[in-house]
């Protein structure tokens, strides 16, 4: 073998191994189900899956730890006789791929598979176990098929539906713009004036479904059955479906439409889960959008100009509670349903239409976001709850005026000194016996709408009919192709003008011309299943299949419970993404095609990869960003960085120039702090960015990046190729027959030396074993780290000569084959070189499927024991006893000690403590 370590011929050669049609025609990672072990027997079935990645262009080093990380997992699996699937694919549709092609003027489709193809190689790179032969990618026709296919089911029981939505439109661009695309209310490419429009699109009962949803997640629920995922994530989850149990009940009105007849027939419909302060109410707010908002802006032309301003901007709730609460009042007044006052009505920026019924009760005193909004407009505050102890203050917030465990009401008439609870029974007890209103429980989660008007998503199967109007694409004529020639301009969706899309449609119930459906699906649909696709990626007649029934099921049940073992991602998912996934499977199960209620059994959240960013403010104002290689700390006296310098010429900018430091932050290509992987492997190799990513920190945890660090894990590798190579050099001839005549290593009659590195080896080897089990990487690194150190220890004379002792050469043989077999998932390709070339794969078999070293017990047994040595309390040194030693013994032996015998210095021993296996404590 070569002498020393050159990583690209190293992994070079792995890799070209791993591609080979190693046995039954397939290669080393392309897996089936019902596989079976050497003995015939059923291997347990795991499926570990990351997150499919956007086809961005190029891998970061987030990408790196996420699958480094599912890599580690499955070879370890693998070697413990598990059947493991580890799949990838790409999540191909989106906003970005149109972006480029706006910026290339290339067809989106073209950028996407150029990329697929560029970050492919990357992985490959990596030497990641990935099963290639079940590769997706979201924008083939053969997987969109299956999501305008279940669409349609959906579309037919109901779940699926049409209704008006409220979009940004950029009137410039004529087109949809999402929330993140618009940028103080202007578009985010023309600066336009972004309207607020109402258009039909395709909504998904989500909501018929959010009271399992929620059982399944939430904390402290007996029904959940997510245990196996991070509590906070299962909390997010949990407050964004957001149960809430209050009250629904109407303020009603005599105010009357065009038409005469009253708006809302004469009633404005709340909810609020604070029906206890009911009484305090001083005003309402409506969106924008309500009947009542639009009648008084007939006459009110202020009043019509801020609620066009109000429709600028994004219309999600996230985006409106950053947003400065602004309002006006419409004049119009309602009627309390229990003390019979009117009430002002005002228009409130913050209110949603798609909230509730878009109206909300404001009660200052008691609600931080009213009070506010009081205090601005100079709305009375009348507080209605009271604790003892506490004054209230009509000029600052605080905390408690919210508290409704501890409040008593007060000002409420004869609701006056209930507790919180009582008040809203008996509120609701009211307002039901009037007919205004009972208790209700309400869910912040809302109907997914999937509708999306854009070019590059899976186009939605309907045709428009003049005289049918929406009608169904019959499933024979799917897939709806998407053309992939469209270079979008900023016009609008392309496909409005795309001729072959168009030809020839008709409608499917007439027979006449019609018109095909443009819009197209919500990329989360894409996501919302592929891990099940990647169990049947070839099936062309179902959805799921077999493959299916195999790698995503509870193998302790027949039916429900969670399928997917192990899921990996970041925790920027952990909402959306997660709970889309979560109801697609729902969907899924109760239309008999998969038997689990849910995807995913356990879940890792993977922390960000971090690294500094240092800038500096342009003459013109703007920021420029510098790489870390370029850049040296300027530190203080007690070596805290104050500021950074430019260590080379950069544009303009001398060497020595100052600059500004703001600390860490995530990888970014727009701050130029990023690191590109090829470069990292093309210098160190894959198996040292693998290493580095998973040593630095835990997975769940950031990791700081640290040139230092990276140089020091390819040194350790180095160290350890050095290591097997000096082995490689000796002739174990001795060693081997000492084995072979003991008749098992167990039986060897190890030296004392042996002895002791066999013990160091199997205790580490222990404690690895116990952390890949809870995939805590870091520390499976660090005790690999252990194991060179003592082998290099107890051999310290190795060279080309055979040792001396036969013992202590096939205790070092083994120690290292436990070394590498303990290293190989997380450095495969290193490992598996050394495993061949030392020998140990003509013993073991290829380390692909080699067994996982077992610690033995034998080995763990000592002879002598080293104890602590006290004398009068004090750490004087220590003892060697036999393991065996009883109390007597130990006594004796420490009186008979030398360190004893000097510090004594004559005296008689009053007395000796012995604590077993710790220390002996000697008292004079």
């Amino acid at each position: 073998m070569q002498d020393k370590y050159q990583h690209t011929d190293v992994e070079k050669a792995a890799q070209a191994h791993w591609a080979q049609p190693l046995w039954s025609g397939r290669n080393a990672y392309q897996v089936v189900e019902n596989a079976l072990d050497a003995k015939g027997q059923p291997r347990k079935k795991f499926y570990a899956c990351s997150m499919l990645p956007y086809p961005s262009g190029k891998l970061h080093m987030g990408h790196v730890r996420n699958y480094t990380i599912n890599d580690m997992l499955t070879r370890y699996l693998r070697m413990n006789s598990y059947n493991v699937l580890m799949p990838m694919g790409w999540d191909a549709f989106g906003l970005p791929a149109e972006n480029a092609a706006l910026k290339n003027k290339v067809p989106p489709a073209q950028w996407t598979y150029e990329n697929i193809a560029y970050m492919k190689k990357q992985m490959q790179a990596m030497g990641l176990a990935v099963d290639w032969s079940r590769e997706v990618a979201t924008c083939d026709p053969q997987y969109y098929k299956w999501n305008q296919w279940l669409f349609l089911k959906m579309l037919e029981k109901g779940i699926a539906y049409r209704k008006t939505q409220i979009v940004n439109w950029d009137p410039v661009d004529m087109t949809v713009l999402a929330n993140e695309q618009v940028i103080d209310g202007k578009g985010w490419r023309t600066g336009a004036t972004v309207e607020k429009r109402e258009i039909p699109g395709y909504y998904l009962k989500i909501t018929d479904y959010a009271q399992e949803l929620l059982d399944h997640v939430q904390l402290g629920n007996d029904k959940a059955t997510l245990n196996g995922w991070p509590d906070r994530v299962r909390l997010m989850q949990e407050n964004w479906i957001g149960k809430s149990e209050g009250v629904r009940f109407a303020f009603t009105h005599t105010i009357q439409g065009a038409d005469k007849s009253l708006i809302g027939d004469g009633r404005m419909y709340v909810f609020t889960t604070r029906a206890d302060t009911i009484m305090g109410v001083t005003f309402c707010a409506v969106a924008p959008e309500h009947p009542l908002a639009t009648h008084a802006a007939q006459t009110n032309p202020q009043l019509a100009a801020f609620i066009e301003e109000c429709k600028a901007g994004g219309t999600t709730e996230a985006e409106l509670a950053v947003k400065e609460k602004l309002g006006m009042p419409t004049g119009l007044q309602v009627m309390h349903p229990l003390s019979h006052r009117l009430v002002d009505v005002w228009v409130g920026n913050y209110v949603l239409m798609g909230y509730g019924d878009g109206a909300v009760m404001g009660v200052p005193a008691h609600d931080e976001r009213d009070f506010a909004f009081a205090k601005k407009y100079g709305i009375p505050i009348h507080d209605v709850v009271h604790i003892d102890g506490l004054t209230y203050d009509h000029d600052h917030w605080q905390d408690w005026y919210g508290d409704k465990q501890r409040g008593v009401t007060v000002n409420s008439d004869v609701y006056s000194g209930l507790s919180c609870k009582d008040a809203v029974d008996a509120v609701a007890a009211a307002l039901h016996a009037h007919g205004l209103g009972e208790k209700k429980t309400t869910w912040r989660l809302r109907d997914w709408g999937v509708s999306r008007q854009r070019y590059w998503g899976t186009p939605i199967p309907i045709i428009h009919c003049e005289e049918h109007g929406a009608v169904p694409v019959p499933e024979k004529d799917l897939p709806v192709v998407l053309p992939q020639d469209c270079v979008p301009d900023g016009s609008g969706n392309p496909l409005h003008k795309h001729v072959g899309f168009h030809a020839g449609v008709v409608c499917p119930v007439c027979g006449k011309s019609a018109r095909r459906e443009t819009d197209t699906m919500d990329t989360f649909v894409d996501s919302s299943w592929y891990y099940m696709r990647y169990c049947d990626p070839k099936n062309t007649d179902s959805m799921v299949a077999e493959g299916t029934a195999y790698w995503m099921r509870d193998q302790t049940k027949a039916t429900g419970g969670s399928g997917m073992d192990q899921y990996i991602g970041g925790i920027e998912h952990a909402i959306l993404h997660l709970l889309y996934a979560r109801f697609w499977t729902k969907v899924m199960r109760d239309m008999g095609l998969v038997s689990v209620d849910e995807p995913f059994t356990k879940l890792l959240t993977q922390g960000m990869v971090l690294n500094h960013i240092y800038s500096r403010k342009g003459d013109k104002g703007g920021k420029e960003y510098f790489w870390p290689a370029d850049v040296e700390h300027v530190l203080d006296a007690t070596g805290k960085v104050v500021g950074a310098k430019l260590t080379k010429q950069v544009g303009d900018l001398p060497a020595g120039t100052a600059i500004d430091y703001e600390g860490v932050g995530t990888m970014s290509k727009s701050k130029n702090n990023g690191v590109d992987p090829q470069d990292l492997i093309e210098r160190y190799g894959a198996d040292t960015a693998r290493l580095y990513t998973m040593f630095t920190a835990p997975p769940e945890a950031t990791l700081e990046w640290n040139d230092a660090a990276v140089e020091g894990s390819y040194r350790f590798l180095r160290r350890v190729w050095n290591f097997g190579h000096k082995l490689s050099t000796m002739d174990f001839a001795a060693a081997n027959a000492e084995v072979a005549k003991a008749g098992s290593l167990q039986e060897v009659a190890f030296g004392k030396e042996a002895k002791a590195l066999r013990l160091e080896m199997h205790t580490v080897l222990r404690q690895v074993d116990y952390d890949y089990q809870r995939m805590q990487y870091n520390t499976v690194v660090s005790g690999t780290m252990k194991m060179i150190n003592a082998l290099e220890s107890y051999a310290p004379t190795l060279d080309s000569k055979a040792l001396e002792s036969a013992g202590l050469q096939a205790a070092l043989r083994e120690g290292f084959g436990i070394l590498l077999r303990c290293l190989y998932p997380a450095t495969p390709h290193l490992a598996h070189t050394l495993w061949s070339e030392l020998g140990y794969a003509a013993q073991l078999g290829d380390l692909l499927d080699a067994p996982w070293p077992q610690v033995d017990a034998t080995a763990l047994v000592q002879d002598e024991i080293e104890l602590v040595l006290q004398i009068n309390g004090k750490l004087r040194g220590a003892i060697v006893v036999a393991a065996t030693a009883d109390k007597a013994a130990i006594e004796a032996a420490a009186l008979a000690s030398p360190i004893f015998i000097s510090h004594a210095a004559g005296a008689k021993a009053k007395k000796v403590i012995v604590v077993p296996g710790r220390l002996v404590n000697v008292v004079v």
